[in-house]
């Protein structure tokens, strides 16, 4: 691990909240992956600023490490991350909008063409260009959200003059249910996306996302696509994860007290001390991305916190810029005005505070707020220190 070993020593005097990255554990986690799906290639999801991490910072990394392909959701992510890698293959999850079509080509990127008219709108440009530019056709196995459905495979498949402008770098198809292999809606999508291999037999597939890759080798086909893996972030149901943590999130302690038995704490008064105790109350709350729901309404506590290594939970409400954490049972020193707490890491995952919160880690990460400060810890370059 790469994160400071005192955030005190490298967090700036004016922050309230801190977000460590370790550029070397997403580095890592890519490498990881790539060898269990080789001889399938292991792109990167780096879409919603890399699920929080930051995509400047995220990219390049994953392209050091060896990643050659990269997937966004946005044309504007799209072109932040065609600024920070000019030469990569880069994916647009949205496919083609309302006059994206010159932006795609001008920019070399590479439209997600999920829909029949995504697909003749494509046809169109590159037969009135004389080019043939690629694109990736989304084929819906079973996730019904995005992607052309049988019926559309079929016309296609009747009328080849559609595709003739240009054959598709990628087909590919979303897993539903890849968290829980064991579910058999898996098994369905994968034979459902097997049947649609012959309609674009020069084409490149893809299925397999984080969990499918962890779990299912026969779903990696010609290359993968994961995503909150390669962020430390739990991609199958059931631990353990293998994945190394990338992140720790610090929240600094604004003021201790001492209170009577039965004193309530917080919005609502949900909390109230059972003895005499000491609070914490720490410079993090929603407005920085610490859900309100990590502390439910029908209870009294939440997360555990570090302090130095030694836990405490979270009670009463969260707020828009504070929570109040029970540190009757950690050392003065460790819990001290100025100091700092540590709310992801040092034992509490971000999955740990997304299941508190009954949502997911994608959630936690992405929903980290632009006014927390952010360290990013490089990547080894040497060999030798590679895992």
């Amino acid at each position: 691990m790469t994160f400071a070993p005192d955030i005190a020593e490298v967090a700036p005097a004016s922050a309230r909240t801190v977000l460590e990255i370790d550029l070397d554990a997403i580095a890592a986690n890519w490498r990881d992956l790539a060898a269990r799906a080789a001889p399938a290639e292991c792109a990167g999801v780096v879409k919603a600023d890399g699920y929080g991490l930051g995509l400047a910072e995220v990219a390049p990394t994953l392209a050091t490490a060896g990643c050659q392909t990269f997937f966004v959701a946005t044309l504007d992510e799209a072109h932040r991350l065609r600024d920070v890698l000019p030469d990569t293959t880069i994916y647009v999850l949205d496919g083609l909008l309302p006059v994206t079509v010159n932006d795609c080509v001008f920019h070399n990127l590479r439209p997600v063409l999920s829909s029949f008219a995504d697909v003749e709108e494509w046809t169109r440009e590159c037969r009135e260009a004389e080019i043939s530019h690629p694109a990736a056709v989304h084929v819906d196995t079973g996730m019904t959200r995005l992607g052309l459905n049988r019926d559309d495979i079929q016309r296609l498949t009747a009328t080849p003059d559609i595709l003739s402008p240009f054959v598709p770098s990628l087909v590919m198809s979303h897993l539903a249910c890849a968290d829980t292999p064991e579910h058999p809606l898996n098994a369905a999508q994968n034979a459902a996306f097997q049947s649609v291999r012959d309609a674009f037999p020069k084409s490149p597939l893809s299925l397999a996302n984080s969990a499918a890759t962890l779990s299912n080798p026969a779903m990696s086909y010609d290359l993968v696509r994961p995503g909150i893996a390669l962020y430390g972030g739990l991609a199958l149901a059931e631990p353990p994860n293998p994945m190394r943590p990338t992140v720790r999130y610090h929240g600094r302690i604004l003021q201790t007290q001492t209170v009577a038995a039965g004193t309530s704490v917080g919005y609502g008064a949900t909390f109230e001390t059972q003895r005499m105790t000491r609070l914490a109350t720490i410079a993090t709350g929603y407005a920085d991305g610490y859900l309100r729901t990590s502390v439910p309404a029908d209870r009294a506590t939440g997360p555990m916190v570090a302090f130095a290594g030694n836990l405490a939970p979270i009670v009463g409400r969260i707020s828009m810029d504070l929570v109040t954490v029970d540190v009757t049972d950690i050392d003065d020193q460790h819990a001290r005005r100025g100091g700092w707490a540590t709310l992801i890491g040092d034992k509490t995952s971000v999955d740990d505070v997304a299941e508190a919160a009954g949502t997911i880690g994608y959630e936690i990460l992405t929903r980290i707020s632009s006014r927390t400060h952010r360290i990013y810890h490089p990547a080894k370059t040497d060999a030798a220190t590679m895992d």
